[in-house]
């Protein structure tokens, strides 16, 4: 799966007003102001690790848009399929949680210049041509019809170019029920145009609309992997985190990812106390596998580099995954914590 070409991510950049020191939500008069978005945060991940990744958008032609658009060149990623048109920026306010509050994120996307951009807006036979692999993720059709359009016309014409595809299931029920869209005949769709899928048994089971029973849920994993293969030819890898959380701050992470020949790989579990920030953990899985898998990687090594980006993200605040090749392949090596000098 070496290649050289460059890993194009579609999906909504947003701006992210988070609360502060673990405050409530406009507990005081003051939000931190971040950008991120699901397939920004993996672009920008992927820049880190020293691989090429566009990022391919709809933005307001403002302040916001621009800036938003200049905080991804500033992390390295080629923002020329960045497109503006006018309207507003779509945003979402974080809570975040401390102890055994959880986190909770409102959106505030709808009417937003991507969820309003008409499904041509790219023209994806220019935007993809040479291009390694595409990344996109259940976020974006979620946003709305004309986003879901966009998503499923992108997959499409990458597979009649040839082009790889990467999807992250990400649900997100709340998006999904502002517009009445049907999502799992949506994601259905796009995951019956993916080769790398990055879900768990709870995605497989909502597009598929069945229930797996296995009362250990690596069986149900199992189980779930197997149905997917069977019910789309493309699908070639499926990958997911396992998260065990004894409190917001202090959760356990493992991964296991299974190949169509029946095959399997697993990881140990990596305990992660003290969490400074989760959002974008997800995120930060799929850009490591992915770089893995575009290194050469053995898949073993792959999803151990994978799982090894995700724990780093945890201890970064924002969405944004900003560790190194280096910092990942130090982390899996290292015995301690001391101070490096």
């Amino acid at each position: 799966m070496n290649s050289t070409g460059p890993i194009v991510c579609f999906g909504e950049i947003l701006i992210r007003l988070s609360a502060p020191d673990n405050e409530l939500l406009l507990q005081s008069p003051r939000l931190d102001v971040r950008f991120g978005g699901a397939e920004a945060n993996v672009a920008v991940s992927l820049s880190q690790f020293g691989r090429t990744a566009r990022m391919v958008s709809v933005v307001p032609d403002n302040a916001l848009g621009r800036a938003a658009r200049d905080e991804l060149r500033r992390h390295g990623v080629d923002v020329s399929g960045v497109v503006f048109v006018p309207g507003r920026m779509g945003l979402y306010f974080l809570t975040p949680g401390a102890v055994l509050r959880p986190s909770e994120v409102v959106y505030d996307r709808a009417g937003s210049a991507f969820a309003q951009a008409a499904p041509d807006t790219v023209d994806w036979r220019k935007a993809l041509p040479g291009a390694g692999l595409l990344h996109i993720s259940g976020v974006t059709p979620a946003v709305g019809p004309n986003a879901a359009a966009a998503a499923i016309k992108a997959v499409k014409i990458a597979g009649e170019l040839g082009v790889l595809v990467s999807f992250d299931g990400n649900y997100r029920s709340k998006l999904w029920a502002a517009w009445n869209g049907d999502g799992p005949a949506i994601l259905r769709g796009l995951l019956a145009n993916a080769h790398i899928a990055f879900v768990d048994e709870r995605d497989i089971a909502l597009v598929l609309g069945r229930k797996f029973e296995s009362v250990d849920r690596a069986d149900r994993r199992r189980e779930a992997a197997k149905a997917a293969f069977q019910a789309f030819p493309n699908l070639q890898r499926i990958a997911s985190t396992f998260r065990r959380e004894h409190a917001v701050d202090h959760q356990d992470l493992s991964a296991a990812m299974f190949m169509r020949d029946g095959s399997e790989v697993g990881t140990r579990t990596i305990s992660l106390p003290g969490i400074v920030d989760r959002i974008g953990g997800g995120d930060a899985f799929a850009a490591g596998l992915l770089h893995g898998l575009f290194a050469d990687m053995t898949d073993q090594d792959a999803l151990d580099f994978a799982l090894a980006a995700a724990c780093l993200k945890h201890a970064i605040p924002g969405d944004f995954n900003l560790v190194t090749e280096a910092d990942v392949k130090a982390f899996l090596t290292q015995e301690g914590l001391d101070v490096r000098r």
